[in-house]
């Protein structure tokens, strides 16, 4: 199952891509909405290879995945790959310049499940897949809008 969005983002990519790597924010930010975040890698600067443990819930149950940035390319692109028990995945953001001062932001997020518990889950959310697109795609539009504020704000 996939979801994608797209955003044009009124900030220059260097700043967009600084936000998206900004991966001790994005840890207080999941915190705050309730997943417990732990950095597991010995990484001491950002880069491929740093981890994280991370659970949270989701229709009831706690799920626990972890979590590793697979691929750094700066300023264009970064990779996260998860993996559960029952599932993987991968979140591809992608950023491209569209001027100076404007970028495109692409996100996209794919579930693959593992076993025939996560095909179910997978299933039903594939009947809500209307509304889980809509409120991914406000999500990231949010995402976006904090990224132009804090760049307003800084300029």
């Amino acid at each position: 199952m996939k979801f994608s969005a797209r955003e044009d983002i009124e900030a220059p990519i260097e700043f967009v891509f600084a936000q998206v790597t900004d991966f001790q924010a994005l840890e207080r930010s999941a915190l705050r909405r309730g997943a417990e975040v732990q950095r597991v890698d010995g990484n001491s600067e950002p880069g491929v290879g740093m981890a994280w443990d991370v659970s949270f819930k989701l229709r009831g149950k706690m799920r626990e995945l972890k979590t590793e940035l697979t691929r750094l390319d700066a300023p264009n692109s970064v990779v996260l790959s998860s993996r559960s028990k029952a599932m993987g995945g991968h979140m591809v953001v992608d950023l491209v310049a569209l001027s100076r001062g404007r970028t495109r932001m692409s996100m996209d997020l794919e579930l693959k499940p593992i076993n025939l518990s996560s095909r179910l889950l997978v299933q039903s959310l594939k009947l809500a897949r209307g509304n889980l697109t809509g409120r991914y795609k406000l999500r990231i539009a949010d995402f976006a809008r904090d990224i132009e504020d804090r760049y307003t704000r800084k300029g």
